[in-house]
């Protein structure tokens, strides 16, 4: 079971997103024993109505960003899986992806604004917290952050995917054509755990 932690400098802050019934989502959704994977984002999107609690996914309601446009592409790349019409990624969740952002909330409008308010400690504990109690759980990290984790993680036990981020900037020079999703289900496979059914719906 995960225990849930406020930093105590958000109690005194405003505009604050997601709203407060989301910050926690992505451990509500995928709650420990039911992990496979972890895909790990660094902070919410800032802008209104976009952020739902879980890592690069919105409301579906809200434009598809880019770096999860191109998550998509390589979704249909990979899997050959048709490529969806919005972005929410409830599914994947309740298949037992971890959608974890390091940071679980940020001011709107101002990207990274909580970098420095306690969050990462929080989540660095979940991650080791996996790593140590579960068995071969894939950690996609997508981008120098996300692979900034990886001394938390125990890859005596669990698959490490590691590629370029998403994003625009960098998509093309790493992640595109890296295939996460097909080597994710085919790792699980070998170690007889129910692959992921990686469709949005």
């Amino acid at each position: 079971m995960f225990q849930h932690y406020f930093p105590q400098k958000l109690s005194r802050l405003e505009n604050v997103l997601p709203p407060k019934e989301y910050r926690f989502r992505a451990l509500e959704l995928t709650p420990l024993e039911n992990i496979k994977a972890v895909i790990l984002g660094q902070d919410p999107y800032h802008g209104e109505g976009e952020a739902n609690g879980l890592a690069f996914s919105v409301n579906k309601d809200i434009k598809i960003p880019p770096s999860l446009r191109n998550i998509y592409k390589e979704l249909n790349s990979d899997l050959g899986l048709e490529i969806p019409t919005h972005g929410d990624l409830t599914s994947w969740a309740q298949e037992g992806v971890l959608l974890l952002n390091s940071i679980l909330t940020v001011e709107k409008d101002k990207p990274a604004s909580h970098r420095d308010i306690g969050w990462q400690q929080y989540t660095d504990s979940l991650i080791s917290q996996i790593s140590n109690e579960k068995e071969h759980v894939v950690f996609i990290l997508w981008g120098k952050y996300a692979q900034s984790k990886i001394p938390l993680i125990n890859q005596d036990k669990h698959l490490i995917i590691a590629s370029t981020h998403p994003s625009p900037f960098s998509a093309n020079k790493g992640f595109l054509g890296s295939k996460p999703f097909s080597k994710c289900n085919k790792w699980l496979k070998e170690k007889n755990i129910p692959q992921i059914d990686w469709r949005i719906y």
